[in-house]
């Protein structure tokens, strides 16, 4: 071993398959963990303790300073030189209350070592000493464009802050947290609010940065099939050795017991139009105390669902039942020095908070005195205990959760890095003790008889952020009159060459320095698709081979491609809540026991394909999806069947209590979404695959509910109706086609599945009227209390007759970290901007979290100006290309392998399909970019426009919008 290290702990890890070491080097005492296994999708992170003292934002601003250039690599923004030319399958850095990330993976090694070493020069020797200019762009500054312009602040993080604290989920959760943990790190807002932000000198962000970012003070982590031999050397020679110990005072304290509960209320702001009258949250928050319980850690996820999140669970029952909210969450944190639990009342009344207190602590105490429900315990831990094995994270690589999770022990014990990593242990002996009543004394010892806990109420306030913005305006315009015209020069000078600044590209010789892969180390040959064909007695079957850890994707796909608009939004909502409700031989509670009992989950899902070789043709789907050990098939298949054959809607009660808690969730959705909104909204006059999602998940979606749950006595006979024929019509063994997903064997089990589930379908046809989707221009804007914009700006190009090409998603990444990165990020103060494009033509820009409106609309429909002089040497070009096909290339999982076999076959795409989309990447140039400036005209001259966001900024813009109305 390197001999400037020594080897702390070495740790089998059974059900991650793979061994843990902890080094440590000798000279810095830097730690070093590595999961050494032969996952290829290879991860690396360097973290920092970071507690801030203040809410100035400094730990959050320097996250994303250090990444604007460092020593070794001087360009402007080395990260977006990162993404646009490696083949990262992630690539970010992470602010938390305690900690801060920077976290990459990779499955290329020369691509993963490049990655390392960018970060490792940008965390130690970031440029942010030599240009105050980073600092004022990422941080925040005074802007004036002239000497009679109001003078105003800009700032990426500023902005970012803005529209997270027009967020009520976000000011809420920050303020449960503040509350529990008043002494400590914990009651600083980390990523900072915009009141103090503007409070941060450049001397107390760099005295921040020297203070935290040494090696003394870092966690360091490697993960998969490496050499872990080179990569500590590597460290040493390169970075470690350099420095010498530094005593570094980070450590998280620890909040002291209450004495008595804490009771705390704050505003949170909503439109001037919106109603506060059930707009209230109502939090009952608990300190679950020390993270490092390895049993606490995985008790609390269980006891979540058997006392709120499951159908039926008791506390969410009794606060639904006595009309205290529209809506009940609760939530486990256990990524701190501290956990919580906090349960949450959504859609309530401040008066109410009282009884909602009272609600709680009796029904505990009455669970607690009977025994919480064990068949409901065990259901949990079994689903616990699935996911164990499963370890599916989605898109997120598997090595990088799992070192996130290191963390939440490893930071604040360096001896016990891999604490919370044997979950299938830990999982058992929990088990084992549910007969004992485990849980009931948990429930009592944490829950009820805890003192150390808050109840927050977050209370509507209509105009507050235009009050907020008329006080800060007015502040402005006070200092501004204070200023000597020399200041009021400097400052609008100052504007003028930050400007300058930015715009003022990095050196062809600095950006060489970045490391990155040639043409020749990117595959040419297509992702193959995992998909084979086979009919069983006229039932098409799809059956991805893919390794599954035992476990059967099973789904049942029902095409209802007929489906006319008016059973859309029933369509919707028929996926959300069956299973939620009880069967023939059911209760809802007992449903879902016996599914997770036996199950890994079923779920459905309404999805909406492209049909690639045609304009305007779509297929849309209705799937049953579930997943199971072998062992489990014939028990999963009768749960969906009961699910979907024998659903009884006629529960009046639980039928309106399920939409309306479904209206709050979807509501909340919106108000953090905002770009997906705007998006979707914007392609709604000529996309028809828009229109349907926005009709099945959007905004209007949302109204369908509004109205359901207002006029729920009116319409509940029609509701009830509706729901038990679109089962009549959906569950058709006409409509059929199977998707299964695991290895060679599963296919004779899906077979004989199928044999057992078409006698028991319907064999009717319902033919639905015919509904024509009629194109229209949209220019609209939906207002909300935000203190920011998120803009969109779509078109049809294919309507205009140009065709989809690769060069499409190469242009993605062009604009999303080129053109509209240097305009709407770094000039605008945006937190970030992205274009998407379709097979079909659909094109649609849209930034998040700006400050501006006119002013990006205005860089939209520049970017065919910008693409005509697009120039891009051999470097350039296979920079953008190399970032494209990272995308492309992104590791998936076995489930996910599964879904991208269906979503190919049901759009009518090749392998050849998707192999000329990859050749017409790979052989790009410069003029085939140029080429894209008329297509992009083209879209853009048909002024499809939608914003999402601050009321007063839509209204002093009314004369671009058809149409203003408000989100809710």
């Amino acid at each position: 071993m390197n001999k400037s290290y020594e080897l702390l702990k070495e740790e089998k890890l059974e059900g991650l398959d793979s061994l843990g070491f902890i080094f440590e080097h000798k000279k810095t005492k830097a730690r070093i963990c590595f999961i050494s296994n032969d996952d290829p999708n290879k991860v690396f992170y360097i973290g920092f303790r970071t507690p801030p003292k203040d809410s100035t934002g400094v730990a959050h601003i320097v996250e994303h300073t250090v990444l604007c250039g460092s020593k070794k690599y001087p360009v402007k923004d080395p990260f977006v030189e990162l993404v646009k030319g490696s083949l990262n399958t992630f690539l970010n850095a992470i602010t938390y209350p305690d900690k801060t990330v920077y976290p990459i993976a990779s499955t290329n090694d020369t691509d993963y070592m490049n990655l390392i070493d960018v970060y490792m020069d940008a965390v130690f020797h970031p440029n942010i000493y030599k240009y105050r200019e980073i600092f004022e762009q990422e941080g925040w500054h005074y802007e004036m464009e002239d000497e009679n312009s109001d003078l105003t602040i800009n700032g990426v993080v500023y902005n970012e802050m803005k529209g997270a604290f027009s967020s009520p989920d976000d000011v809420l959760s920050r303020q449960i947290l503040n509350s529990l943990f008043p002494d400590t790190t914990y009651a600083i807002e980390s990523g900072g609010d915009p009141k103090d932000i503007i409070k941060l000198t450049y001397e107390d962000f760099l005295a921040f940065h020297s203070k935290y970012y040494h090696p003394s003070n870092s966690y360091i982590y490697v993960y998969g099939d490496v050499d872990i031999d080179d990569i500590l050397e590597y460290l040493d020679t390169k970075y470690l050795r350099y420095y010498d110990y530094l005593e570094v005072d980070s450590e998280i304290q620890m909040q002291k017991p209450f004495d008595k509960p804490v009771d705390k209320t704050f505003d949170y702001p909503i439109a001037a139009d919106q109603d506060p009258e059930g707009n209230t949250f109502l939090s009952y928050n608990v300190c679950i105390g020390d993270v490092l319980d390895p049993n606490m850690y995985r008790a609390f996820d269980i006891l979540n669902y058997a006392l709120v999140s499951a159908p039926g669970a008791p506390l969410y029952e009794a606060l639904i039942k006595a009309d205290i909210a529209e809506d009940v969450e609760c939530s486990f944190e256990s990524s701190q020095r501290q956990m919580f639990f906090s349960i949450v009342a959504r859609g309530a009344n401040e008066e109410d908070k009282d009884r909602f207190v009272q609600i709680i602590e009796d029904t505990l105490r009455a669970e607690i005195e009977k025994g919480i429900d064990k068949k409901t315990l065990y259901a949990s831990i079994n689903g616990e205990q699935f996911r164990a094995r499963e370890l599916d994270f989605g898109s997120a690589p598997k090595g990088l959760i799992i070192g996130l999770q290191l963390l939440d022990s490893w930071l604040y014990d360096k001896n016990r890095p891999f604490l919370h990593l044997h979950a299938v242990e830990v999982l058992d002996k929990i088990k084992s003790r549910v007969e004992n009543g485990l849980f009931d004394s948990i429930a009592n010892d944490y829950l009820l008889s805890n003192n150390h806990k808050s109840i927050v109420t977050l209370r509507p306030k209509q105009g507050m952020t235009s009050a907020d913005d008329l006080e800060l305006k007015k502040r402005l315009a006070e200092k501004k009159a204070s200023m000597t015209p020399a200041e009021i020069k400097e400052v609008v000078e100052h504007t003028a060459y930050l400007k300058e600044y930015q715009q003022t590209p990095s050196s062809k010789e600095d950006l060489a320095k970045i490391p990155m892969l040639s043409r020749s180390d990117l595959t040419r040959n297509a992702r193959p698709i995992d998909l084979e064909v086979y009919d069983e007695e006229g039932t098409t079957i799809l059956h991805h081979k893919v390794s599954t850890n035992g476990i059967h994707y099973f789904n049942m796909v029902f095409d209802i491609s007929d489906m006319s608009t008016e059973w859309i939004p029933y369509t919707a909502l028929l996926e959300r809540i069956i299973g939620l409700l009880a069967t023939e031989h059911y209760s809802y509670a007992d449903f879902t026991n016996e599914m997770y009992l036996h199950t890994g989950g079923i779920t459905t899902n309404t999805a909406i394909h492209e049909v690639f070789h045609s304009k305007d043709e779509i297929k849309m789907t209705f799937e049953v999806r579930s997943k199971f050990i072998y062992d489990e098939a014939d028990a999963a298949k009768d749960l969906a069947l009961e699910m979907m054959l024998h659903t009884d809607f006629s529960d009046e009660d639980r039928l309106r209590e399920l939409i309306t808690a479904e209206k709050s969730h979807l509501e909340a959705q919106l108000s953090s979404r905002g770009n997906q909104v705007a998006a979707v909204r914007a392609r709604c006059g000529f996309s028809k695959k828009a229109f349907y999602s926005e009709l099945a998940s959007g905004v209007s979606f949302y109204r369908f509910l509004v109205d359901l749950e207002e006029n729920f006595d009116a319409k509940k006979e029609e509701i009830i109706s509706r729901l038990n024929k679109l089962c009549e019509i959906i569950f058709s063994s006409s409509r059929l086609i199977v998707s299964s997903t695991g290895k060679a064997e599963v296919l004779s089990q899906a077979r004989r599945l199928v044999t057992d589930i078409k006698p028991q379908l319907s064999t009717e046809r319902f033919e639905f009227e015919k509904t024509e989707f009629k194109p229209h221009q949209v220019r609209e804007a939906l207002k909300d209390a935000s203190q920011i914009q998120y803009v969109a700006m779509a078109g049809d190009f294919a309507k205009a007759g140009y065709e989809y090409n690769g060069t499409f998603r190469i242009l993605n990444t062009i604009l999303g970290y080129d053109y509209f990165w240097i305009k709407v990020r770094v000039q605008g103060g945006a937190y970030g901007c992205n274009m998407n494009s379709s097979r079909q033509g659909d094109l649609v820009f849209v930034s998040y979290r700006d400050p501006n409106l006119t002013e990006t609309l205005k860089v939209f429909e520049e970017t065919g100006d910008y693409l005509r002089s697009f120039d891009a040497d051999e470097r350039d070009m296979t920079k953008y290309i190399i970032g494209t096909v990272s995308g492309m290339d992104t590791p998936l999982t076995p489930y996910q392998r599964g879904l991208r076999g269906l979503n190919c076959y049901m759009s009518g795409i090749t392998y050849e399909d998707l192999q000329k989309t990859r050749n017409e990447v790979l052989d790009a140039e410069a003029e085939d970019i140029r080429a894209l400036a008329a297509p992009i005209d083209a879209a853009i001259a048909q002024q499809n426009i939608c914003v999402v966001g601050n009321e007063d900024a839509i209204t002093s813009n009314s004369g671009l919008f058809n149409s203003i109305e408000s989100l809710y």
